[in-house]
């Protein structure tokens, strides 16, 4: 099982971001963090990378749900989506997979709370 959806896009890299944003408010998605990795890697260590950004994606309404089947799911929310810019210039995007990220917790609930997210995000992905 991979752990993520990918696909990538030909758009310009800040573009790129505001359309996945949208994207995801479509699904109820809302962003709740948004980390510039280069920025980070270069300001922290001196390293220069390609663009890279993730994205802290919420569904309160799912959020919600889990937390109520499993407590410290918060351990695991939100669910991160990866904006990054490839070498040859395109845009790759790619979003957690949440049924391969929860396999750890044995709790049924949680598990059609995911499966129900995964979809979501599967779709988000699948139509960008």
């Amino acid at each position: 099982m991979s752990y993520h959806f990918t696909k990538t896009l030909d758009r310009p890299f800040a573009d790129a971001i505001d359309y996945v944003t949208a994207a995801l408010k479509t699904q109820g998605f809302g962003v709740l963090t948004t980390i510039d990795v280069q920025k980070a890697m270069k300001e922290k260590i001196d390293k220069d990378i390609l663009p890279y950004t993730i994205l802290g994606a919420c569904n309160p309404g799912f959020a919600y749900k889990a937390l109520q089947a499993e407590n410290k799911i918060g351990t695991m929310l939100p669910c991160n989506v990866v904006v990054q810019q490839l070498d040859d210039g395109k845009i790759e995007v790619s979003a957690v997979d949440p049924m391969a990220s929860m396999q750890a917790v044995d709790n049924p609930n949680l598990g059609h709370v995911a499966a129900d997210v995964r979809a979501m995000l599967q779709k988000i992905v699948e139509d960008l």
